[in-house]
């Protein structure tokens, strides 16, 4: 099983700083051991011919019989075993040991036989060379590793910054503020904060994708508004029309396909002023449950209303009944009775016992001219609804019950 990782660990900048510490310490750590190796060696070597010189210069005072200076013996006590056996063996070798709490480097050769000559010499001078070599690397190094972290973590921030930023605005544009845009410093071909990069690219192409969705958007929006108001002059004629016409069925029939024609060139005009964004509410003081109670009345349908808690609000009245009554007309019209209003304080629901909510609206909400199931409608029922909503500064939900059913849920802003 793969093991899960923690959410910190998963971010840009922890993983180059990781990668930049870990690069560091190594790069830190060979240098160390090189230097320390090629130091040590001459170090050691330089103290090893040393040693050895005064070895040949003790046995050719031993050989001449002339008294030995201190530091040099015949089978001194101190001597390491190992190096002994090595000159008693023919050999001259060194060695680098303790001598009284004091490092020193031996050199021993043979004479007379099973004997050994032995030389000290005080190795302090170089091994303290060493230690103090040692922790200069490991300082510089520290130094050096906070050094490059420092440089390569701001390197890094500024670079996931504008990636914080290009990620902001590209979730601003998908919640539908499509004047949302990077503008990256660097974007263009040569400016002030430096040379484009991938970071630059990829905002430049987020601004020129928002920019084309909304224009195409904007486009949509005059069509929409346009074909509605070029319909609504022959749709007047057409329904004076109709009234002048004998009594009947077919008169029936033409009256009611004028009216519906006439419902959608209106549900059109709404939905061109909500794209718009400029419409205003007027704002008053309000109880949600009478307030409730008459979209139902003026609905004209059979639906209970269930006042649990019942508050104050401050909305538009008009657009607050032209949402409740979306609600509970679509309740009827696609899913099956009872239907139910409920009011509990500033939560409202409005829910009936059909067979629910499509997939798609309750993934990604209400889309106009998309209906499913072979029912009748143009999706704009509950758009309208959404987009009165957002005017209000309410938030429309919709899901489905677990039992069965739509459910529709609008929960009012209340200070």
């Amino acid at each position: 099983m793969r093991p899960v990782l923690p959410q910190w660990s998963g971010t840009l900048a922890v993983k180059a700083a990781v990668f930049i510490a870990v690069m560091c310490c190594a790069l830190a750590a060979l240098l160390g051991v090189l230097v320390h190796v090629q130091v040590t060696n001459q170090t050691v070597g330089q103290a090893r011919d040393q040693a050895l010189q005064r070895l040949t210069q003790a046995t050719e005072r031993y050989e001449a019989g002339d008294t030995l200076w201190r530091g040099a013996g015949v089978d001194p006590p101190e001597l390491p075993r190992e190096l002994r056996d090595l000159a008693v063996a023919g050999d001259r070798g060194t060695m680098v040991a303790d001598r009284a709490g004091r490092p020193t480097m031996w050199a021993a050769g043979p004479v007379d036989g099973e004997r050994a000559l032995a030389v000290a010499v005080d190795y302090s001078q170089q091994a303290r060379t060493i230690e103090g070599l040692d922790r200069a690397i490991l300082w510089s190094s520290g130094l050096a590793i906070g050094a490059t972290l420092l440089v390569g973590a701001f390197a890094v921030t500024r670079v996931t910054r504008r990636l914080h930023t290009t990620a902001l605005v590209a979730r601003r544009i998908s919640a539908g503020d499509l004047d949302a845009r990077v503008n990256d410093p660097r974007t263009g071909p040569r400016t002030k904060a430096g040379p484009p990069d991938e970071v630059a690219a990829v905002a430049a192409a987020l601004d020129s994708m928002a920019a084309s969705l909304q224009g195409k958007l904007l486009a949509e929006q005059r069509f929409t508004a346009d074909v509605a108001h070029e319909l609504r002059t022959p749709l007047t004629g057409l329904h004076a029309a109709a009234e002048l016409l004998p009594p009947g069925r077919p008169t029936e029939l033409v009256r009611d396909r004028v009216a519906a024609l006439r419902t959608l060139t209106e549900d059109l005009l709404e939905i061109s002023r909500l794209d718009t964004g400029r419409e205003r509410v007027e704002l008053d003081t309000e109880q949600l449950g009478p307030l409730a109670e008459r979209a139902v009345r003026a609905a004209g349908s059979d639906t209970e209303v269930r006042v649990v808690r019942d508050v104050s609000v401050e909305t538009d009245r008009r657009r607050l009944e032209r949402v409740l009554g979306n609600l509970v007309a679509n309740a009827h019209k696609h899913g099956r009775g009872p239907v139910v209003l409920t009011v509990d304080g500033p939560v409202v629901t409005v829910r009936d016992h059909g067979d629910g909510f499509p997939e798609y609206l309750v993934a990604h909400g209400p889309q106009r001219f998309r209906t499913e199931g072979g029912t009748r409608g143009h999706g704009l029922g509950l758009t309208i609804a959404r987009g009165q909503a957002e005017v209000l500064g309410a938030r429309l939900e919709f899901a489905n019950a677990p039992d069965g059913g739509a459910v529709a849920t609008l929960e009012l802003a209340v200070e």
